[in-house]
């Protein structure tokens, strides 16, 4: 077993003893457990070890000793180089992933809804049903009858028809219904009907992993509440080159971490608008809020936090180019009453001041906290 007792360190018990390991996996040393002192160097599934000193190599053929340890010490620093580079670049992908996922959170397409149609039901299987009337009518009846057996399927063709006539109708009747439900329930949505909106919009959010909930629907006007993620969902890192031009991973600026964040969470309310519009179609009008759950305070209470605020059109949201168009200059030139609080010269997306808001605090007492605390913000910081 072994017992890690600071970050580097780890002691294994064994049979033989016990054994320290210092550093890092991409180098660390091993001493005691009745071993020679070795050095191990690994990435990801794979880790290599190479005992050093402790007592006499066998000479290789044609050099000396010290020429064997020279060759093998360079072996393992070219093997810790390898690793090392290996896990740079692993890290430099995840990174890169994290970093673009939280930029482009508005930009996944959103195809708009039509009228829906009842799915057909299996046809009638005529057949079967000719076969079941015709057996049930030749029961009993012997094979050298055939005056007799000649009148018995002809009954029987014409009671399946009978019967396939009926199923046939009950079948289109059924999906009849089914329809007249569907175009009642599109006549409801697309008259902005609230109780059909506001449960339409809860499905679509769910279905598409959207942290958003309806708060109002009044006329063709909507009111979104948006849960996005604390600060902690952006990496501290990102990756960079050296002035060499090799890849690395560098530490992000404080104004780097702040732009991101912003743009995460404009990402997120451009998301929830786009879907609304898309499946309600009589919309037309989207006031959004992005809500964030606070830290808790000396009593361990929690409330919501408001980010941002912004009233968006349907047709304000034409023509963008959603493939290379960032979140917040999509909410502030579509927006023209895009309310946020950007603090500091790092431009912090700070909570907004309600005190002097009265509207938006009214909003946000409609707000779910359980709701707020399923958010899930992306990938892990770095």
């Amino acid at each position: 077993m072994y017992f890690k007792l600071a970050p580097g360190v780890r002691v294994r018990v064994t049979t033989r003893g016990v054994r320290t390991s210092l550093g890092p996996r991409a180098a660390r040393v091993h001493i005691g457990g009745g071993y020679r002192p070795g050095v191990s160097t690994g990435a990801g599934p794979v880790t290599l070890y190479q005992s050093v000193g402790g007592t006499r190599r066998r000479r290789s053929p044609g050099g000396s000793g010290q020429g064997g340890r020279a060759g093998a010490s360079a072996t393992l620093a070219a093997r810790q180089r390898q690793a090392a580079a290996a896990a740079r670049s692993s890290e430099a992908e995840h990174l890169a992933a994290a970093i673009e996922s939280l930029q482009s959170l508005h930009r996944d397409p959103v195809a708009p809804v039509s009228p829906p149609v009842a799915p057909d039901e299996p046809p009638v299987d005529a057949s079967a049903v000719r076969e079941r009337h015709e057996k049930s009518a030749l029961r009993g009846v012997p094979f050298w009858k055939r005056s007799e057996r000649r009148a018995a399927r002809e009954a029987a063709r014409a009671s399946a028809e009978q019967e396939i006539d009926q199923l046939t109708s009950e079948r289109d009747g059924r999906r009849r219904d089914a329809q007249a439900l569907l175009d009642r329930r599109w006549a409801e949505l697309v008259a902005n009907e609230p109780d059909v909106v506001q449960a339409t919009l809860a499905e679509a959010f769910e279905e598409a992993e959207l942290h958003s909930s309806p708060l109002a629907v009044e006329g063709a006007e909507v009111s979104l509440a948006v849960f996005v993620p604390g600060e902690d969902v952006v990496p501290e890192r990102k990756p960079g080159t050296t002035p060499a031009g090799k890849p690395t991973i560098q530490k992000m600026t404080v104004t780097e971490q702040a732009d991101l964040y912003t743009a995460a969470v404009c990402g997120h309310v451009l998301a929830a608008v786009r879907e609304a519009f898309a499946v309600a179609p009589g919309l037309g009008l989207a006031r959004a809020v992005a809500v964030r759950v606070s830290a808790a305070d000396a009593y361990g209470r929690r409330r919501p936090e408001c980010l941002l605020a912004v009233t968006l059109a349907r047709g304000a949201l034409d023509g963008i180019d959603w493939s290379s168009a960032g979140a917040y200059d999509v909410l502030r030139q579509a927006g023209p009453d895009l309310t946020v609080n950007l603090t500091g010269r790092a431009r912090h997306l700070s909570p907004l001041d309600l005190d002097h808001e009265p509207d938006l605090a009214a909003l946000l007492q409609a707000v779910d906290l359980d709701d707020a605390a399923d958010t899930t913000g992306g990938p892990p910081p770095g």
